[in-house]
């Protein structure tokens, strides 16, 4: 089956390249990207309350065609997954989460890379005892879960309306994107 696409969320564990992927494609559908971290970390690393959030997802989100990537379930529910038209869940495996992970930490902490409303990665996301205030503490710990809570989404009834895509090595990324570059639709893949 063949959709035109115009509302499509990219989901996966923290550096399962979810921003990376996003941005690709909404350069090929020539469509919106929104990123749900800009929109929940205010300056120094403060989080928006949940009320906020959720009216700032609402407000990016009211538009035709868009890329979102992120996942805050826990604060949003499935909001940005009913919206979508299409799922991309990208889920390459811990040992290459942690690997990105880490060297884009290093790499954004040597370079003072801005992210989001002045944020940095800073050399902190080493200190493991910290628990979810690093971010490599964070990958680890929450990359055994994610297919636990992303593997019953395609069964919801609530998201019967929505195409699911799991991709789990680059290749299926880069097929997926060339097949998005040829055609400009999703088409069901697994």
């Amino acid at each position: 089956m063949t959709t035109q696409p115009r509302r499509i969320a990219v989901i996966g564990g923290s550096g399962s390249g979810k921003t990376s992927f996003a941005r690709r494609l909404s350069t090929i559908l020539g469509a919106p990207h929104i990123e749900l971290d800009s929109l929940h970390w205010d300056p120094d690393w403060t989080p928006v309350p949940t009320a906020e959030f959720r009216s700032r997802v609402a407000a990016a989100l009211s538009g035709h065609t868009w890329i979102a990537d992120g996942n805050y379930q826990g604060k949003l529910g499935d909001r940005v997954l009913r919206l979508a038209d299409a799922v991309v869940w990208l889920d390459p495996g811990r040992p290459t989460i942690m690997w990105r992970v880490i060297t884009r930490t290093i790499r954004r902490a040597r370079s003072h890379e801005v992210l989001w409303n002045g944020n940095r990665e800073s050399w902190g996301a080493f200190r493991l005892w910290r628990g979810d205030d690093s971010i490599i503490w964070w990958a680890w710990t929450s990359a055994g879960g994610i297919r636990e809570k992303f593997g019953p989404l395609p069964r919801d009834p609530a998201l019967a309306h929505v195409s699911f895509h799991r991709l789990r090595s680059r290749r299926d990324v880069d097929e997926f994107l060339e097949t998005m570059s040829r055609r400009g639709c999703v088409r069901a893949v697994d």
